[in-house]
């Protein structure tokens, strides 16, 4: 089996080159921007925002199974870059699609919270209405349906308030930012479960084990959208207020900040967040047989990387 990991770069992708389990399973090709692969030397180059030279890449390649880990995250200047965004997110999505319905390959995507408008007060099924409020859910809700019409063999995976013990992200911007200030005034209105990506990982390589184990004929019903996040929701806030309690634990931070709870109102950004992003991981966890635990479960994880991460 060969396997194009696309955003080997990415959080994501770090994550699954780390993991070193994608090469267990098959002769693994990274993709990047600009063919470099962090730590690894020479992989294959593929810019998404140009989507009309994926069909060569991929018939260079000739994948069995493309991961798309490889996205434009970049909520609020999405606002002010949609066209870009959705080239990302949407376009390049489906000249994958398209080649990999060609080609009989496997398209295992991401998706995101923002598909949805936040306005539920339970969590949402994969069946739930979209209606994304901002450019960036727009872009990636055109990637969902490219996938979803284009004939491939797919599984697109939502997640959510995504983070690692590397890359861009809230859990390192506060730590970051509670080194240098006795006191963080932080979002305590949006809900949601903070995933690693070492979750999504593992959750990914569950499913597509699943696929290989699954005849032919029963994996129509593995197809389409699932949630792959962790069980249990917090606020940004509480998200916050668990990092500087696990960093002090540890050691990491030598005193902890003040987090003062605020709402939207009093911290605006360009692109309007869901207020309830909560999405519901049971029939993830019953069609996989692979338990998605608790948030502060893999934020522990997390936290146990970061001395060796952060040096």
């Amino acid at each position: 089996m060969k396997i194009a990991l696309l955003g080997a770069n990415g959080q994501l992708g770090q994550t699954f080159l780390k993991e070193d389990t994608l090469a267990h399973r098959g002769d693994l090709v990274a993709v990047t921007r600009d063919g470099l692969v962090h730590g690894a030397g020479q992989g294959e180059a593929a810019d998404l925002s140009s989507p009309e030279h994926m069909a060569a890449l991929l018939d260079r390649v000739k994948p069995d199974v493309i991961i798309n880990a490889a996205a434009y995250t970049a909520v609020d200047r999405a606002e002010q870059e949609e066209a870009l965004a959705t080239q990302i997110n949407g376009a390049s999505v489906d000249a994958i699609a398209r080649w990999a319905a060609a080609h009989r390959a496997l398209v295992l995507h991401y998706s995101t919270d923002y598909v949805f408008d936040g306005q539920s007060r339970q969590p949402y099924a994969v069946d739930a209405a979209t209606a994304p409020i901002g450019a960036y859910g727009r872009s990636k809700l055109a990637g969902e349906r490219a996938l979803a019409t284009s004939g491939a063999h797919h599984m697109i995976f939502r997640t959510a308030w995504v983070y690692a013990a590397h890359g861009h992200n809230f859990l390192r911007t506060m730590l970051r930012l509670g080194a240098e200030r006795d006191e963080l005034r932080v979002v305590a209105d949006q809900h949601g479960a903070p995933t690693s990506t070492l979750l999504i990982v593992r959750g990914t390589l569950a499913a597509l084990d699943a696929w290989n184990r699954t005849s032919t004929s029963e994996r129509a019903n593995m197809e389409g959208i699932h949630h792959l996040v962790a069980s249990g929701d917090t606020t940004w806030h509480g998200f916050a207020t668990a990092i500087f309690d696990e960093a002090l634990e540890r050691n990491l931070i030598k005193r902890k900040p003040t987090v003062a709870a605020i709402g939207t109102i009093d911290f605006p950004t360009p692109a309007e967040r869901p207020a309830y992003s909560v999405l519901d991981n049971t029939d993830f966890q019953k069609r996989f047989d692979f338990a998605l635990p608790d948030w502060r479960i893999g934020l522990h994880e997390v936290m146990n990387e970061l001395p060796s991460a952060t040096h």
